[in-house]
C-alpha cells in the first residue's frame, strides 16, 4: 500500500496540470501501439498483406483515448511493405476498408492526441521480394542494405505519407544493417549492391571480402546508418518542419549507433528493451532536445510496477505495444481496469498498469 501511495504522488506531480489543448505534446508522453506488424499468413513472421484490412479508425482512436494516451503509434507502412492509407506512393493493404491512417489522424486531433506513422527502415517484405539483388531475401529480421535505390524509395514513401495523412510524426524502426538484431551481429554478406555502397561510403573500391577486417566493417556499418538517417531526417523536416521523428531501438548502446549524429539529432528515442539501466545510460549520447521514452512489451519481460515509477521519477515517457487479439483490436480498456494488476500477466498486465497510470489512477484501483 505504501508503494502504491508513493506512485500516486509521483503521478500527480508528473501529470498534474498537463492538459493538452492541441495535438502538440509538451507534457508527458503517454503512448501505445496496437501492432499490425506480426501475424499469420505471410511468407515470414510478418502479417500477410491485408490482415486487419477492416480496421476501423474510429474504434482504434476511441480505444487509445480510453487508455489515456496522448500519442498513438499507428502505421504508415507496416513490415509487409503495404500502406495503411489510400491512394499513396506505396500500394495499400489489399482490401483496406477505410483510409485508416488519414482518418485516424483527423479523429485523434479532435481528442488532442498525436499520431505517428510507422516505417521499418531495415525490413520490408515487399521490397525484398521485388528486389532480390538489393536485399538479403525477405526474412522477418533486418535484411535491406541502405542503397541509394532503397533510400530513394523509403524517403519517397515517408514524404508521401506525411503529405497524404498530415500525421504528427514518423516512427522509425529497425534502423539496422542487414542481419542485425542483438550484438554480436553476423558479418555482412557483401552482396554486389553493398560493394557499390562501399565505394560510395568509404571513398575507395571494394577490396574483396578477404580484406574486410572487423574494424573496416564497423566503419562501413556506421556510415551506412548515418547516410540512411541523414536522408530520413532531411525528407521529414523538408516535408513538414514540425513533424517529429521518433526512433526506436532495442539496443541503443550498439556499436553501430552509439555516439552517432542520429542519437544527437533525433526528436524522440525509444529504449525498446525497456530496462532502467539502458534508459539511464544513453542520456549522454542524446541531443539536448531529444525526449527519451521507455517501453513495456511482452518480449522485453520488464515489470511495469518497477519500470513505470522509475520512468516517472526520471521524466521519461511511457509506451507499450502488442499484437491485436480481437480482430484488429484489443479488449475494451474496462477489461484491464476491472481486474487487479496482479491477476494479469504479460501484455495484459502492462496495459493494465499503463491504463491506471495514464488515467491518474492508483495501481491497486479495480473498477466495480
Amino acid at each position: 500500500m505504501k508503494n502504491n501511495k508513493l506512485l500516486l504522488i509521483l503521478l500527480m506531480a508528473f501529470f498534474g496540470g498537463c492538459i493538452s489543448k492541441s495535438p502538440e505534446i509538451n507534457e508527458t508522453i503517454k503512448a501505445y501501439d496496437i501492432d499490425f506488424n506480426w501475424g499469420e499468413g505471410g511468407p515470414n513472421g510478418f502479417a500477410r498483406p491485408g490482415l486487419w484490412a477492416d480496421a476501423n479508425p474510429a474504434d482504434h482512436v476511441n480505444w487509445y483515448a480510453d487508455l489515456g494516451c496522448n500519442v498513438i503509434q499507428s502505421f504508415a507502412v507496416s513490415c509487409n511493405g503495404y500502406a495503411w492509407y489510400k491512394n499513396g506512393f506505396v500500394p495499400e493493404q489489399p482490401g483496406l476498408k477505410y483510409d485508416f491512417l488519414t482518418e485516424q489522424v483527423k479523429l485523434a486531433h479532435k481528442k488532442n492526441m498525436m499520431v505517428f506513422g510507422y516505417f521499418c527502415a531495415g525490413s520490408n517484405t515487399k521490397w525484398g521480394q521485388e528486389h532480390p539483388d538489393l536485399s538479403y531475401g525477405f526474412p522477418a529480421t533486418p535484411h535491406i542494405p541502405y542503397t541509394n535505390q532503397y533510400l530513394d524509395y523509403l524517403c519517397a514513401s515517408i514524404k508521401d505519407a506525411i503529405k497524404k495523412t498530415d500525421m504528427d510524426g514518423v516512427f522509425v524502426d529497425w534502423l539496422w544493417n542487414p542481419g542485425a538484431t542483438m550484438e554480436p551481429y553476423p558479418p555482412l554478406k557483401w552482396i554486389d549492391c553493398e560493394q557499390v555502397m562501399y565505394n560510395e561510403l568509404m571513398g575507395q573500391s571494394f577490396p574483396g571480402k578477404d580484406k574486410i577486417t572487423p574494424e573496416i566493417e564497423l566503419q562501413f556499418r556506421r556510415k551506412a546508418i548515418d547516410r540512411c538517417w541523414s536522408r530520413i531526417r532531411e525528407t521529414v523536416k523538408k516535408t513538414k518542419p514540425d513533424c517529429i521523428i521518433w526512433l526506436t531501438s532495442c539496443q541503443l548502446t550498439s556499436k553501430d549507433i552509439a555516439g552517432s549524429d542520429m542519437l544527437k539529432e533525433v526528436d524522440w528515442v525509444l529504449n525498446e528493451a525497456g530496462d532502467i539501466a539502458t534508459t539511464g545510460s544513453v542520456r549522454t549520447m542524446l541531443g539536448k532536445q531529444t525526449r527519451l521514452v521507455t517501453c513495456l512489451a511482452n518480449w522485453n519481460k520488464q515489470d511495469p510496477t518497477k519500470i513505470i515509477p522509475a520512468a516517472i521519477k526520471e521524466k521519461v515517457g511511457l509506451y507499450g505495444f502488442t499484437k491485436p487479439v480481437s480482430g484488429s483490436m484489443m479488449p475494451p480498456v474496462d477489461y484491464y481496469l476491472s481486474k487487479s494488476v496482479d491477476s494479469l500477466k504479460g501484455d495484459e498486465r502492462n496495459i493494465a498498469v499503463l491504463a491506471r497510470v495514464y488515467n491518474n489512477l492508483p495501481i491497486d484501483y479495480v473498477k466495480k
